[in-house]
């Protein structure tokens, strides 16, 4: 029934962002290029819609196989994920103001809290600390709107954020394997990212859209939490899993804040788009990103069998490469360009 679920979200999916790239399609959002754009000619930015559609599907066959705690928790996750790809959909036609964007965004944090996402402990390497509601809540609100934003801000190369919902996903349901509902759920979810990344891959034909990076990524800080309130892994294993997309928006983040700069304004300074700028280009830049997504999750994996003292060395370890990575981003921008005489 698992994978009959999975592949049903990935089919359907693959069959919509087909038919919504299309020049044909009834419904045409494009997404047209500007100055901060990496795209040259209009993308048809309705692959959330796609991605919503298989995962709807998907869990239309988990409610009508399975009952109990997974369906009521399912719940609580569909009331805080319907307004947020609503007002989603709406920003992508005409815009929606930011205040009213937030407003929805915490509301989502709220239904996760509902859900009994509220931890009591933080997973640390190596050690657990307790948490009191005082402190858990704001962390749970935080948490939950910076992943559903970062994801947005992400989302600006081909093939990226698909393959980081690919990756991560399918790796949480390979830790949480002993909670059925709880896998399936993270199976179906990369299953149907799947499904439309065999059309966003470079060259795109159809892009995500805010109505499905806002999704993807409040299923990730749903699905992390889901997790590790569970104990079937902990917290810090799901952050290491996700963090080539958390370290580059947060650092990037705090980088124009240091420097001043409007941090509301679209921008191409991450630094997957400052590779792709660099002349990487989309299929180069992506690629290498899959690599350092793979990794990570090869250590996530890796990290619920080490002892403590092995798993604070994984993690001192992650924090160098990503300090290494930077510099060497770094290195690129500032090498002299030569150029070839005629």
């Amino acid at each position: 029934m698992v994978m009959m679920i999975a592949l049903s979200a990935f089919a359907i999916t693959a069959y919509l962002s087909l038919r919504l790239a299309s020049v044909a399609a009834s419904l045409r959002l494009l997404d047209h290029p500007n100055a901060r754009s990496l795209h040259q000619q209009p993308v048809p930015r309705t692959g959330g819609l796609a991605v919503l559609a298989g995962i709807s599907v998907g869990l239309l066959l988990m409610m009508l196989a399975t009952a109990g705690a997974a369906i009521q928790t399912l719940g609580f996750i569909l009331a805080g994920l319907a307004p947020l790809t609503l007002v989603a959909l709406l920003d992508d036609r005409s815009g929606v103001p930011a205040r009213w964007r937030i407003l929805v965004h915490l509301s989502g944090a709220v239904s996760l809290m509902a859900a009994g996402f509220v931890p009591t402990r933080i997973d640390l390497p190596g050690l657990a600390l307790p948490l009191s509601a005082g402190l858990a809540i704001p962390l749970t609100i935080l948490f939950t709107v910076w992943m559903i934003n970062l994801y947005n801000f992400m989302d600006g190369m081909d093939g990226f954020a698909g393959g980081m919902a690919v990756i991560g996903f399918a790796t949480l349901a390979w830790l949480g394997r002993s909670d059925l509902g709880f896998a399936t759920s993270c199976l179906m979810v990369a299953a149907a990212s799947a499904g439309f990344l065999v059309h966003n891959f470079p060259p795109a034909k159809i892009f995500l859209g805010d109505a499905g990076s806002t999704t993807l990524g409040f299923l990730a800080a749903a699905c992390s939490l889901w997790g590790s309130q569970a104990r079937l892994f902990p917290f810090w294993t799901a952050l290491l899993i996700f963090s080539p997309f958390i370290i580059d928006a947060t650092v990037t983040l705090l980088r124009r804040l240091w420097r001043g700069e409007k941090v509301w304004e679209a921008h191409r300074s991450h630094y997957y788009q400052r590779l792709v700028l660099l002349g990487w280009g989309h299929r180069r830049t992506v690629l290498a990103e899959y690599a350092l997504m793979l990794a990570c999750a090869g250590s996530a994996l890796l990290a619920i069998r080490l002892p403590p003292t092995g798993q604070m060395a994984l993690a001192g370890g992650w924090i160098a490469i990503y300090g290494l990575l930077a510099m060497a981003v770094g290195w690129l921008e500032r090498r002299p360009v030569t150029v070839s005489a005629p």
